[in-house]
């Protein structure tokens, strides 16, 4: 019944259209900065662009970009080596599934880092374009990853009592993050979760 979780290319295509499609849509419908209310206040679709890895973490400067680009490029090569190997192995079908929802993840996010600089124009003060005529923001490998869900869930501040943070405003959840992180996420979190089932040797 569930057949297509052993065929890892599907399920790496299958988010890597997502994650592109969504990605696109928002670089050329809304401004940097810009967003709307999904469901209420706490799911809202806000478009940031970052330099680094998942969650909008990075690592600074022009040569952190580089470092970042070639390693992510490298852990994809081992990964889909990797995931090669499982499948002559003939893993179980939920590793098989998790470890390519890590791959479609890292794939995402390399093509923003790789080619979005090329493919599109600034996202502010302006929407995007896509192939613009005057050409991309960046060369490649120096794109930004694009961002946008973000579930603001609890907005307060602090009891004065807390220790170090006591009266500042806290908000959970914070970061900005995309469909790639979220396939890296729980893809990362299922093997740790299931790692006795899928490790038995």
């Amino acid at each position: 019944m569930f057949s297509f979780l052993k065929k890892p290319v599907f399920i790496v295509l299958l988010v890597l259209v997502i994650d592109q499609t969504l990605k696109i849509w928002v670089k050329t419908n809304m401004m940097l900065g810009e967003e709307f209310s999904v469901i209420g206040n706490w799911f809202i679709i806000h478009f940031i662009e970052n330099n680094g890895m998942a969650f909008g973490m990075e690592l600074a400067g022009e040569f952190g970009k580089i470092i970042l680009s070639v390693f992510r490029i490298v852990a994809v090569i081992g990964i889909a080596y990797y995931l090669h190997q499982l499948g002559k192995r003939k893993a179980p079908t939920g590793l098989i599934f998790s470890i390519s929802l890590v791959l479609a993840g890292a794939l995402g996010n390399i093509i923003d880092s790789a080619f979005y600089g090329m493919i599109f124009n600034d996202s502010y003060p302006q929407v995007a374009s896509l192939f613009p005529a005057e050409g991309g923001y960046a060369t490649f490998l120096h794109g930004k990853v694009v961002d946008m869900f973000y579930f603001p869930l609890i907005d307060g501040v602090f009891p004065d009592w807390v220790p170090f943070w006591g009266g500042d405003r806290f908000v959970f959840f914070r970061p900005v993050f995309n469909v790639a992180d979220s396939a890296i996420t729980i893809g990362i979190t299922s093997i740790l979760l299931f790692q006795r089932k899928f490790f038995k040797e």
